[in-house]
């Protein structure tokens, strides 16, 4: 059956790649790698894209990637690092639960990763994890080879509790906990990346930063719960009027804001005021900095970035032609290119926004609707506007103060 072109959603049609090829444009190297070396999860998240959403291309996978595969995508990278002199790349071990993999496999990644990069570019290696496993044997081997932690947590007991339940539908606060504070160690506190932390509209928003607030993270990072057009985020009204998410944020940048001393960094508070400011962020939420992150799942197979699972069925994929290097030619996929043309890929309604060189049309995940592909607002975009407005205001106001002193 031929398949009807006209009928799909940009950038698959409707994102000319020849013409920007005619003009010169080229698209940046990867330089961040979402490296999935287990497929399977020991918790059962309710609000995950991975296990809950459209994509459920997660069971036809292994559940863990095999040492071959592994050795095999470092090739990959180091060979696309080379050809354009990329001079430092992140790989980001990640899941499902990245520690199922167990000690040995975990070393061996490590280790190997190390071993066929480093001589060709710098490495940095991360690792997300629900923490539940941490001991001390993961933390000595992560601190051997260098491999920083984030741990995902969303605020107190109960507001963590309401979602992140195990496979027997016990909560995993306590045991997230535990693992975090062997992370906290003074030998190894040197590890934490970082908390990750999923915006609930239940959950009191001051009560979820002072609960995250305590363990001192270098950073926390509150994600928008992902949702679009099609089908929207939970508690997204229609109404453009309500912004429901802006007014839970803003409550904790005031807070955030207000502290006497910075206690953490708050990565979208930080940005939006970076980008109010002029400067550039590389951020998949917000700005409109090229994105230049990969995904290998446990197959070996290349991807977008996987939150696209949570669109519909086979968002993540990528065609990749001929036999080169397959990042080197995923390059020109039009979904990869869309990521990295900035303003070119928003829609004429984002365009038009006076806030649109800081939110960049939002993530761009929560931009799809099914009958026009994902060159749309974001689905929260009344929040953003709402959120980005109060955070210049207090900025702009606080200039003002220090040039009138």
């Amino acid at each position: 059956m031929a398949i009807n072109r006209s009928a799909l959603p940009w950038p698959t049609v409707g994102l000319d790649t020849a013409a920007l090829r005619c003009r010169s444009w080229q698209p940046l190297p990867f330089a961040e790698f979402i490296i999935k070396i287990h497929s399977r999860c020991n918790l059962a998240c309710d609000y995950c894209y991975i296990y809950e959403m459209a994509d459920q291309s997660w069971r036809a996978q292994p559940r863990t990637m095999s040492r071959l595969i592994f050795e095999k995508t470092c090739r990959m990278i180091g060979s696309h690092a080379r050809r354009f002199s990329v001079p430092a790349v992140d790989l980001v071990f990640h899941g499902g639960e990245p520690l199922l993999v167990g000690h040995r496999d975990l070393e061996y990644f490590a280790r190997t990763a190390r071993e066929i990069l480093e001589p060709i570019t710098e490495v940095r290696l991360g690792m997300q994890t629900n923490g539940v496993l941490i001991d001390e044997e993961f933390l000595r081997i992560c601190d051997r080879w260098d491999l920083r932690i984030g741990v995902s947590l969303d605020g107190s007991r109960r507001g963590h509790d309401r979602h992140r339940l195990d496979r027997r539908g016990m909560g995993s606060h306590t045991r997230t906990v535990v693992g975090l504070r062997r992370l906290l160690a003074p030998e190894r506190a040197h590890l934490f990346s970082g908390l990750l932390a999923t915006i609930d509209l239940q959950n009191d928003p001051v009560e979820t930063y002072e609960a995250l607030a305590q363990f001192r993270p270098p950073s926390i990072d509150f994600l928008l719960p992902h949702g679009n057009w099609t089908s929207p985020p939970p508690g997204r009204p229609a109404s453009r009027a309500l912004t429901p998410y802006a007014d839970w944020l803003i409550k904790v940048f005031d807070r955030w804001y207000g502290a006497p001393d910075l206690e953490t960094k708050v990565r979208l508070f930080g940005n939006i005021i970076e980008l109010l400011l002029g400067g550039h962020v590389g951020s998949e939420a917000i700005g409109l900095e090229p994105v230049r992150l990969a995904v290998i799942e446990t197959d070996g197979s290349l991807e977008q970035v996987d939150e696209l699972k949570s669109a519909f069925a086979g968002a993540t994929k990528i065609s990749i032609e001929g036999k080169d290097n397959p990042l080197d030619s995923a390059l020109w996929d039009p979904s990869i290119v869309a990521r990295q043309i900035g303003v070119d890929a928003l829609s004429e309604t984002c365009r038009s926004c006076p806030v649109h060189t800081v939110c960049g049309g939002g993530h761009y995940v929560h931009r799809y609707r099914e009958d026009t592909g994902f060159r749309n607002p974001s689905v929260y975009c009344a929040d953003l506007k709402k959120l980005i407005h109060h955070i210049e205001s207090r900025v702009r106001a606080d200039i003002g103060a220090a040039l009138r002193q």
